[in-house]
């Protein structure tokens, strides 16, 4: 998984912002979901990771990709996998998912969950070609903390 054009990093606090606009570019952030909240939240977890990618010729070091990756003991979750329109197609978001694989595999993770929007497509043909299925579950949610 070694790409000399793409490095992949820890999240560090001054990504916020570019990670917010990412998330924003790729439209995975809702009006219910504060995305700040979100990192917040996120980097106050010690079961996973969460990881950014930037273009190894970009002098700037622009978040270019992210992904965020959870255990629980049971099982894995993936969310927050965005890629830059611009970036899109190129490999970058099979790479963050075999390495967000790999990463849960290593802690003993015998399964990954995510969840996409039923309309969104595109992307669930994305995971459907990495060898993701729909799982014959129903997914409850109920909100704890309001983020409006």
């Amino acid at each position: 998984m070694n790409d000399p054009l793409l490095v992949v990093r820890d999240f560090q606090p001054e990504d916020g912002d570019a990670v917010v606009a990412l998330w924003d570019e790729c439209g995975l952030i809702r009006p219910w979901n504060n995305p700040h909240r979100d990192i917040l939240r996120k980097l106050a977890d010690s079961n996973g990771a969460f990881w950014v990618a930037t273009s190894a010729d970009d002098v700037a070091d622009d978040v270019i990709a992210s992904v965020m990756i959870g255990y629980d003991g049971h099982r894995g979750s993936i969310n927050y996998l965005a890629v830059a329109a611009a970036w899109q197609r190129t490999g970058i978001g099979v790479r963050l998912m075999r390495q967000a694989e790999a990463f849960l595999l290593d802690r003993g993770c015998p399964k990954v969950n995510l969840c996409v929007r039923k309309d969104n497509e595109a992307v669930c043909a994305f995971y459907d070609h990495l060898g993701y299925a729909i799982d014959d579950v129903h997914l409850f949610g109920k909100r704890l903390i309001p983020d409006d």
